[in-house]
């Protein structure tokens, strides 16, 4: 997992007035949790461009008036309008403790049933996973290349190492539906044996 730096400053009062003219100036009021104490912060909102606009999860170390906490994002609240990030949670990584965050899920290949003329429907973009800091992924590689029309990946298909997925096993991750245009992967399949022995058998014509 790669790590992002960004600079906060204390905040001396918590409260939703003050947070309203930190927004208003352009900041977002954050919280740092999981330690001996929680710490409130502001920073830019600029801040979360590579934070929270991003395909990865990432480790952020956090800079805080000459203390450095090192955490992972746990929670991010949006303006229901403009979409603009208004408060962010972080949870402070300690050594040897697990911690549990959301992680991307990446696509690998352009699977089969979708070559076929089937519709590929994603239902998850991202996984909860649980691990210490060493074992964090900032992404999960999964390829898709020979999932079929009809067929679905499930997050027990996800191979995982050095973490754990906290999910249920049997959720579907994304399916590839059938479509009016979807071609009979059996009738492909046939097709493609018998084009295959009219090309050997013109082959040895050939070379007798």
């Amino acid at each position: 997992m790669e790590s992002i730096t960004i600079n906060g400053t204390l905040r001396q009062d918590v409260g939703t007035k003050t947070a309203k003219l930190l927004r208003r100036e352009g900041n977002v009021p954050c919280v740092i949790y999981g330690g001996e104490e929680n710490v409130h912060f502001y920073t830019p909102a600029a801040s979360f461009r590579k934070l929270l606009y991003t395909p990865e999860a990432h480790l952020v170390i956090i800079e805080i008036e000459g203390k450095q906490y090192k955490a992972v994002i746990r929670d991010a609240q949006f303006h229901p309008v403009n979409d603009e990030v208004e408060h962010v949670d972080f949870y402070e990584l300690i050594a040897g403790k697990p911690v549990t965050i959301e992680v991307p899920i990446k696509l690998l290949g352009n699977a089969r049933g979708v070559r076929n003329g089937g519709r590929l429907k994603v239902n998850l973009r991202k996984l909860r996973v649980k691990a210490t800091e060493e074992n964090l992924p900032g992404f999960i590689e999964h390829n898709i290349e020979d999932v079929r029309i009809g067929e679905s990946v499930r997050v027990k298909d996800i191979s995982v190492s050095g973490y754990e997925i906290i999910d249920i096993p049997e959720r579907a991750i994304l399916t590839i539906q059938t479509s009016r245009n979807a071609v009979d992967e059996e009738e492909e399949e046939e097709s493609t044996e018998e084009g295959a022995e009219a090309s050997a058998e013109e082959t040895a014509s050939t070379e007798a």
